[in-house]
């Protein structure tokens, strides 16, 4: 694909008579058109996103006779189509913008939407390397890189995913076979004499006790440990419930750790857990989908020791490499457990003949995806292009700007931060001077109830206000209890002016509620 092709007039247009009528192929010049106008709304939106309103002002209720037309019997015009896809973008929430700071949605680089173009074009199915050779070995270099990127090593293994919860669905499954021993059963992981149990943190993503109920074994069967004042995972206490769950005659094997949670970003202490898993012979994973990349910043690196005694770890490019979605990543220490685990049999059409170790390589060996797509190119692209010390640094200045925005709020009057910054997510309220007074001097648990109450009923409008004024997007969480405003910084266009702007946007919305 380097050099122009001349036309081989031997394999010249086949005659009319033997073309089929229902051929998509596109004309040359159509082909030019709708390719041209495609990159010029491209380079367009990702020019101006700032300038978008970041959630759309036409009215929602709108949006189903905007989109949802008749299905078209015959096809539409290049122009008709583009602008259909024009209203499309203006229409959607725009994660690109500077001022987005809602859930963990990163913007998107440039280099890595082009690659996910080329990959669309390639349209590979990464199942095994017989199928898409030079994809699969992307794929396996990408997962190495992203390894060695965040301290976990250069020799583990794994593959890329739709996202966190799938890894994190394949790495519980890994570890329920690596652990069960006798007791598994291809009948269904229930099946056992002594219920297993996983361990995890109050503040886990959703995605563990949803795949533990996938799996068969019951979200009841996730123990949810308490943390401490800095929303981290209390050893102490999940001592004591292991203990506690071993006398009842279960059977602990998996503990589940946090490099980064997503409600306030933090850190558990990895190499603690480590060591209650060695002790107790538990498969240690980490979900790092959100914050493990944070690792790649010097000033935060300590935060994160004992990461690579994880059997496994989740993490998510889309979500802090500023890849395009989808793309996830599930990494492992030992690549042959996960075989271990998925080796159940093979269907005679997918059976693999090949001797050689790097030609018999198959990705079912350590997922449950069959089909998957080409998500390594974006990120080949982007580390290729950018490289490890420019994303780095890019990340650093996220979470500097976390910080920023953490220290603005304790210097004012009128916000209270209320959980620590320790990556790139600030979670704080706004509380006005007069209610903050009453607080201080409220004797009574009942005032005091009464009184936070209210302030969580204004921070949810303000909340929903600051939203669709398409201004500023925060998100929220619950913290002991409170009602937060959630900052998350994972934007490259994002500035400490628009940290500034944003919680005079807070305070506008406030005002006017309050009025």
């Amino acid at each position: 694909m380097g050099e122009t092709r001349e036309p081989d007039e031997s394999n010249a247009v086949e005659d009319e008579s033997r073309r089929r009528h229902s051929s998509l192929e596109l004309e040359a010049e159509v082909w030019r058109e709708l390719a041209s106008q495609a990159q010029a709304l491209v380079t367009d939106y990702l020019a101006h996103v700032a300038e978008f309103p970041i959630f759309p002002q036409e009215e929602v209720a709108k949006f189903p006779e905007i989109f949802s037309t008749e299905l078209p019997e015959e096809g539409g015009s290049v122009e008709e189509i583009m602008t259909a896809c024009r209203a499309i973008a203006e229409a959607s929430r725009h994660s690109g913008h500077p001022r987005f700071f809602g859930y963990v949605a990163s913007s998107a680089s440039p280099v890595g939407v082009i690659g996910d173009f080329i990959a669309s074009a390639l349209n590979q199915n990464l199942t095994a390397w017989r199928s898409s050779p030079a994809a699969t070995d992307v794929e396996r270099a990408v997962v190495g890189w992203l390894s060695k990127l965040i301290g976990y090593g250069e020799s583990a293994g794994g593959l890329l995913t739709s996202g966190g919860s799938m890894a994190n669905l394949n790495a519980l499954y890994i570890a329920h076979r690596a652990k069960a021993g006798g007791q598994a059963s291809l009948t269904g992981l229930w099946n056992v004499e002594k219920p297993l149990t996983i361990y995890a943190s109050d503040q886990v993503h959703l995605s563990i006790e949803k795949a533990a109920d996938v799996l068969g074994l019951g979200r009841e069967q996730v123990r949810l440990v308490e943390t401490d004042e800095k929303f981290r995972f209390d050893v102490r206490v999940l001592r004591e419930r292991i203990a506690s769950d071993e006398r009842e005659n279960l059977r602990p094997f998996c503990v589940v750790a946090s490099a980064g949670t997503v409600a306030t970003g933090a850190v558990d202490p990895l190499r603690e857990i480590a060591g209650v898993a060695r002790e107790h012979d538990l498969w240690f994973h980490i979900d790092g989908a959100y914050g493990a990349l944070g690792a790649v910043d010097e000033k935060s690196r300590a935060l994160f020791d004992g990461i690579e005694l994880a059997d496994s770890i989740s993490l998510d490019p889309h979500k802090w490499l500023y890849a395009p979605i989808d793309c996830g990543c599930l990494l492992l220490r030992d690549a042959e457990k996960a075989r271990a685990a998925f080796s159940q049999g093979e269907a005679e059409y997918i059976k693999v003949y090949e001797q050689d170790e790097r030609e018999a390589f198959a990705f079912w060996d350590y997922g449950v995806e069959l089909t998957r797509r080409f998500r390594a190119l974006k990120v080949w692209m982007m580390l290729r292009y950018y490289g490890s010390r420019r994303l780095s640094e890019t990340i650093s200045e996220d979470i500097s700007l976390a910080k920023y925005l953490g220290e603005r709020v304790e210097a004012a009057e009128d916000f209270e931060l209320l959980a620590p910054v320790e990556l790139s997510i600030c979670c704080f309220r706004y509380l006005p001077k007069s209610l903050r007074e009453r607080l201080r001097q409220a004797s009574e648990v009942e005032e005091r109830a009464k009184l936070n109450a209210a302030l969580d009923r204004l921070n949810e409008r303000v909340m929903y206000k600051i939203q669709r004024g398409g201004r500023a997007y925060l998100s929220n969480a619950s913290l002991r209890g409170r009602f937060a405003l959630r900052a998350c910084i994972v934007n490259f266009r994002t500035t400490r002016a628009d940290m500034d702007m944003t919680l005079d946007i807070v305070r506008e919305a406030a005002a006017e509620l309050e009025a």
